[in-house]
């Protein structure tokens, strides 16, 4: 989630932004006035943070071009940015009216730039929005929503699925990842006998924790997101949370998870069979290519509960911005961003795609999504708020008490649900 950052304390940076190139320029005097308008369009990303060259060489070289070449006379400006810096440059540009046409944004940027409107309304200003749409995730859709009005449509996504060490479970007996919250709590003691933790994180935040409650069939506000009292705290939220806690306070997960920087991080802990699962994403495997190059993991869904297997949504958004100046050109590049041109391009530098339709497309070209797809199918997204960074802090620090025993879950959610819930309709 986004880091904030004063809008008001950047004109400073307009001088920077200029150098980068910012809206889009035109150029029709080649047509004597004929239809020969040229438009360029500038896109702002981060797809080379930290030094990923494959996603930016895909994009340049290939996507972008594809593009050009089917829409002659719009031409796409990226400027790459490390991915700190993007949000510091949104912010900065909004206070001096210095935008590119489209951003890359992370899922939980879209919604602070829609309450500012810095991003445009996609939903009323883009021809065939609701097409577009239909064919993504819904829970990546749901994070380009704040109030009545969607602010971007899905560009790439990710989620969360279990990821199984098949060594660790073999030394305590166990022939399968935990397919269930039954399960997971029969195989701790098994595997603590052999001094290996059943399930490690490395956090309290929504991204942690929501799949945990959402599988117990809890929720975190209402469907409207205005409130957090009754559903965050709510039996089967706890329950959720309770498990964990249960299995923390049994020593089958390590305070990891309550932030002992000290403890094994999960990259680590799982190739070595100190942790039997965790919980991550697709890019896993290739943090595990180097190091751990003869370690075999166990893809399988989140352990299901009473409300069945679901895990969380990540990744980025496309918008455009209320600055530029040809919003045709720049909804045809959006547009162009949910084909297979563009999608499976990126898919095979690891950008997981986000329309249901290129699923099969998706599979045959990179065969290690094909769990994560499974689990996009149910995953949801966290608040779609602009203070969402504020509501991880309020869960991280109510549920660390929990988890040390300062406190009950029931009492830890309740005063979590009562500081989130302000927070909730809090534009910025």
């Amino acid at each position: 989630m986004a880091r904030r950052t004063p809008i008001l304390l950047a004109c400073t940076a307009v001088a920077a932004l200029a150098l980068t190139g910012c809206g889009s320029s035109s150029d029709d005097s080649a047509g004597g006035g004929s239809s020969a308008k040229k438009v360029t369009l500038t896109f702002w990303g981060t797809y080379g943070n930290g030094g990923n060259s494959a996603q930016t060489d895909a994009l340049e070289k290939t996507v972008i071009p594809a593009f050009e070449k089917a829409n002659p006379g719009i031409t796409i400006k990226y400027v790459d940015m490390p991915y700190d810096s993007l949000l510091q440059k949104l912010t900065t540009g909004a206070a001096a009216g210095q935008l590119p046409d489209l951003v890359r944004a992370d899922i939980g940027w879209v919604p602070k730039f829609g309450a500012l409107k810095v991003f445009a309304p996609l939903d009323q200003e883009m021809s065939g929005f609701q097409k577009l749409a239909d064919d993504t995730y819904p829970g990546s859709l749901a994070t380009n929503r704040f109030g009545d009005h969607y602010y971007g449509l899905p560009l790439d996504t990710n989620t969360r699925v279990m990821i199984s060490n098949p060594d660790a479970l073999k030394k305590a007996g166990i022939a399968q990842p935990p397919a269930t919250f039954s399960d997971l709590k029969a195989d701790a003691p098994k595997l603590a006998a052999h001094k290996i933790s059943v399930y490690a994180d490395s956090g309290l935040q929504g991204w942690n924790v929501y799949p945990w409650i959402w599988s117990a069939g809890g929720s975190v506000t209402n469907p409207d997101q205005t409130k957090a009292t009754g559903y965050l705290n709510s039996p089967q939220s706890v329950a959720g949370v309770q498990m964990l806690v249960n299995l923390y306070k049994q020593g089958a997960i390590p305070n990891l998870i309550i932030g002992n920087k000290g403890a094994v991080q999960t990259s680590d802990g799982l190739p070595k069979a100190t942790y039997a699962t965790i919980l991550d994403g697709p890019w896993m495997a290739d943090i595990w290519k180097g190091q751990y190059a003869d370690f075999k993991p166990v893809y399988s869904p989140v352990p299901a509960g009473p409300g069945g297997s679901v895990s969380v949504v990540g990744g980025e958004d496309i918008a455009m911005t209320t600055a530029s100046k040809d919003h045709a050109a720049a909804e045809k590049f959006i547009a162009f961003t949910q084909t297979a041109d563009y999608q499976i391009a990126m898919a095979k530098t690891g950008q997981m795609s986000v329309v249901k339709s290129l699923d099969p497309q998706e599979s045959a070209a990179v065969p290690a999504f094909a769990p994560f797809i499974k689990q996009l199918a149910t995953a949801k997204p966290r608040p779609s708020v602009p203070q969402a960074p504020a509501i991880d802090t309020a869960l991280q620090d109510e549920l660390t008490k929990a988890f040390e025993g300062k406190e009950s879950v029931q009492d830890a959610l309740d005063k979590a649900a009562a500081a989130i819930d302000p927070l909730l309709t809090q534009a910025d």
